[in-house]
């Protein structure tokens, strides 16, 4: 996609949906949004959650027809805390039996026979990928309250029930020496994919790096000091590539103000649906809606847009149809942003931070 482009897409060019089905979560990790720091939960946050009922509303069978993929994410929920995910991937199945179902979880919760049923229902079609940061000594570090015992025997079963597994393992320092011992493992348990991911929440969200993150728990109490791993192999080279970019143009500033996008979503024809119902691009731009370090979460420049759409009212495809919200104002005027000379000016910031041509730590997680 480039500035050229009047819009990212139109409604008949979606082909995935990025579903948070909650903003619920047993864990606590300390680099996610939906606590601080792995202590309260972020004040800004409902812990919304959609019903069967909700994604009936929301996607009808001929819309699920016209998609290759329907994964459940997010920012700041886990696919098994909510009530209605086995129903929601059984409802999508029904009406597509061809496209890629999956979901991305710590697997710390539901019984062994909630994860022999899903492997039934996702079938070969599909597959969950087990965010699991280490071994049974290590795991809970970032992970925290999650049991691993429970990891193993969910992953276990989803795996002997013929359930497709990737495991993805976030590399820190405190685990690093783990990895081979954990591949190992994912390969003798049935893994069929070890995914070693070069964290990139080590730059801020105004594009620093920091060498590591003080996690707390729900007391408040100081817990594990997450460190970049020391092996330079696992790191992420987008910090080193930063180095390059300030040289190049004076400073990240400088950099996400020039910048050209070429947006991901758009070239996968994807949209991201919150825990409330909110139709975004992406969970990169919804994830600036609750910011939990600002008193006022409407500060950020996305907000911008959505005030544009409507409000939240205005995007919500449980109150409005689909179509509609897709071909309506909020992905316009995202698009239109991308033209301005600058953040201060106008383009939305996140955009250039996430799809800027030269700075991508996102993709270079996974290399």
């Amino acid at each position: 996609m480039t500035l050229a482009h009047k819009t990212m897409y139109r409604y008949e060019d979606i082909k995935e949906v990025h579903l948070e089905i909650t903003q619920k979560c047993q864990a606590a990790c300390p680099m996610c949004d939906r606590n601080m720091n792995g202590g309260d939960d972020n004040p800004h946050i409902t812990n919304a959650e959609l019903s069967l009922e909700d994604a009936k509303q929301m996607f009808s069978p001929a819309f699920i027809k016209q998609l290759n993929v329907m994964y459940m994410c997010g920012n700041l929920g886990d696919p098994i805390v909510a009530k209605d995910t086995l129903e929601v991937f059984k409802y999508f199945r029904e009406h597509n039996d061809k496209m890629w179902l999956s979901m991305n979880t710590n697997a710390g919760a539901k019984s062994t026979e909630w994860w022999t049923e899903l492997a039934g229902v996702i079938g070969r079609k599909g597959a969950v990928i087990f965010s699991v940061d280490g071994l049974k000594d290590t795991n809970h570090l970032y992970r925290q309250n999650v049991v691993w015992d429970n990891v193993e025997r969910n992953m276990r079963a989803f795996i002997n029930a013929g359930g497709r597994a990737r495991w993805d393992f976030l590399i820190f320092a405190h685990n690093e020496h783990q990895v081979d011992e954990a591949e190992a493992l994912a390969n003798q348990w049935g893994c069929e994919k070890f995914i070693k991911k070069k964290s990139g929440r080590f730059i801020t969200s105004d594009i620093k790096p920091k060498k590591s993150h003080q996690a707390v728990n729900r007391k408040g109490a100081e817990t594990q000091n997450l460190a970049q791993p020391k092996d330079e192999k696992n790191k992420n080279i987008a910090l080193l590539k930063q180095k390059e970019i300030e040289k190049s143009y004076g400073s990240m500033k400088e950099y996400l103000d020039k910048c050209s996008i070429t947006c991901k979503v758009a070239k996968q024809g994807s949209i991201f649906v919150t825990a409330e119902g909110l139709l975004m691009p992406c969970c990169w731009t919804a994830g600036r809606m609750y910011k939990w370090w600002h008193a006022d979460p409407r500060v950020e420049q996305v907000w911008d847009h959505i005030d544009n759409a409507g409000g939240k009212q205005g995007i919500s495809i449980i109150d409005n149809d689909i179509k509609h919200v897709v071909n309506g104002r909020l992905i316009d005027s995202i698009t239109a942003s991308w033209q301005k000379d600058s953040i201060a000016n106008g383009k939305l910031g996140v955009c250039a931070q996430k799809c800027g041509s030269e700075f991508d730590p996102y993709s270079e997680q996974f290399k």
